[in-house]
């Protein structure tokens, strides 16, 4: 079934959902897919990506139309979370989802005008490039733990610390910073919109990675930077909570880009399978091949449902923790299973850097590591259970 074709068995999109759907199939088959290789090559896309973006209207789907979004619903996120995975690179779409909804929506959430007005609209517009500095060297799923302090001086903040596997780090004009601003533990932590060209800050070493190649992970250090305390999000020492919430739309999309991604290798796989000859017929003539094909099928479909299950519960405004939690455990552990059972089905070509299942193989393995690993998601499932 084409990819097209399997979105209109879906009763929650609508042809203007389908609209918006088209608008980003053909900017990454057109503009972006034709570059993967040289992107991917590089290490980086080019700046202008971002602009573009935001020409589209992609950078702000869910942001109300009075700080330049588009103000439509989630069911919007999910048909360009799926879409953009037709630009071949994962890291691509990563840094662009980072922008859209990783670093900024919680400024919409608990930011007043001036953030709203100073951060959150250059963002939308693609005239600001954002990050989201939370991990640390010592601190990854353990949050709590954050050692970058945030001491208060009359109308400013010093911070002094240091960030690591940040995501557009190298090219970000703010970040959405997580620091410490008391005592220990989840009880002394803040949000603050850090402009990265204050004095101080440092770009410590741009990192190398396992795979999404296109996009950029940096090393931060901060020393003795000062900003003004009107850049504080929220309420003091209340940021933990935010992080957490914010976190579960960054899951959430994570689950359903990853689900589009091994779809998009599966179906090219099918594809594959049906052209090449083995023992004289087809792969797909072979008993074994076909029914690995329908298990990753139906796997990838259990997938998409529990995605949707979760948008459905966010669309109707009910808590969904449980449910993007669940997504994010399952469709983390499932898509690198298929990714890794087509990779076989290529063979030899599947491990040559030019087929794109295995640049694939390589991107999906964060999935179950970014933004909480699968064994935090166990965890958290342990304690909604009771267990």
């Amino acid at each position: 079934m084409l990819a097209a074709d399997r979105m209109r068995c879906y009763p929650q999109f609508t042809s203007e959902h389908n609209a918006l759907r088209k608008t980003v199939r053909d900017w990454c088959t057109k503009e972006l897919h034709p570059n993967a290789h040289e992107w991917e090559a590089k290490r980086l896309f080019p700046r202008e990506v971002f602009n573009r973006a935001a020409e589209l209207g992609l950078l702000g789907i869910r942001v109300p139309e009075e700080w330049g979004g588009l103000g439509l619903d989630w069911w919007y996120t999910v048909a360009y979370a799926e879409e953009m995975v037709n630009c071949g690179m994962a890291g691509l779409t990563m840094a662009l989802l980072v922008q859209s909804d990783m670093a900024t929506p919680v400024i919409g959430e608990i930011g007043n005008d001036y953030h709203k007005r100073n951060f959150w609209m250059p963002a939308v517009k693609g005239e600001a490039i954002a990050a989201l500095g939370v991990t640390e060297p010592d601190a990854g799923s353990d949050v709590a733990n954050i050692r970058t302090t945030a001491r208060r001086d009359g109308d400013d903040y010093v911070i002094n610390g240091s960030k690591t596997y940040i995501t557009n780090g190298t090219r970000a004009d703010f970040i959405t910073l997580a620091v410490r601003t008391g005592a220990a533990g989840h009880g002394g932590i803040s949000l603050v919109l850090f402009p990265t060209d204050t004095k101080g800050y440092r770009i410590t070493r741009k990192l190398e990675k396992m795979g999404n190649h296109s996009s950029d992970t940096a090393e931060l250090s901060f020393e003795d930077c000062r900003i003004p305390v009107k850049n504080l999000l929220g309420e003091e020492n209340q940021g933990f909570y935010s992080i957490m919430m914010n976190f579960q739309g960054e899951r959430l999309v994570g689950a359903v880009s990853a689900t589009a991604g091994a779809q998009r290798i599966l179906d090219d796989t099918i594809q594959w399978c049906q052209d090449r000859k083995a023992f004289g017929r087809s792969l797909t003539g072979h008993q074994v091949v076909r029914h690995q094909l329908v298990q990753m099928e139906t796997e990838l479909e259990a997938c998409r449902q529990l995605c949707y299950r979760a948008v459905d519960l966010l669309v109707r405004g009910e808590d969904a923790f449980r449910e993007i939690t669940m997504a994010k455990l399952f469709c983390g552990e499932t898509t690198n299973r298929v990714i890794d059972r087509c990779l076989q089905l290529w063979g030899g070509m599947g491990y040559m850097d030019e087929a794109e299942v295995s640049r694939a193989f390589r991107d999906m393995r964060l999935i179950s590591i970014g933004g909480g690993t699968t064994e935090i998601m166990r965890e958290i499932l342990t304690k909604l259970l009771g267990v």
